[in-house]
């Protein structure tokens, strides 16, 4: 049930970069984020449904015309903490943008989001990270 509320309310917040007109953004936020949302942008740390709605009537502003938010994965929900990935798209094959929020919800609303705006470049090579002796320093690396 906890999954499912949060689901309702990532989905209401991401519903406004996609409201037919500038003036349901105010509504659909509230229905989503509590007054005193803490929003960790690209920008940096601002708070309000107000500094929310600054940004999403931004992204609905690009250059390349009016894009379309979707999240396009699962709710993966721990306790309190939920993320999402989500992609943004502009018409034409224009810019393309994909990432990750992170959300904390208090009484079924948002009242934290970060955002994490494009791809995490895959470290090289991918290893194990060891605390303590190496494996080689114990006699376990044969090579």
């Amino acid at each position: 049930m906890q999954e499912e509320t949060a689901r309702s309310a990532i989905d209401t917040f991401i519903s406004a970069f996609n409201a037919s007109d500038d003036s349901y953004v105010t509504a659909l936020l509230s229905q989503a984020l509590t007054s005193d949302v803490v929003f960790w942008g690209p920008l940096g740390r601002s708070e309000g449904i107000e500094a929310v709605e600054r940004f999403v009537l931004d992204i609905r502003r690009h250059p390349a015309g009016t894009g379309t938010m979707v999240r396009c994965s699962a709710v993966d929900m721990p306790d309190e903490w939920a993320r999402y990935q989500w992609v943004f798209t502009t018409p034409d094959g224009g810019p393309r943008l994909a990432g990750t929020d992170v959300v904390h919800l208090r009484r079924s609303l948002i009242d934290q989001v970060i955002v994490f705006a494009g791809e995490i470049e895959p470290s090289e090579p991918c290893t194990p990270i060891y605390a303590g002796p190496q494996r080689s320093e114990v006699g376990l690396d044969s090579r």
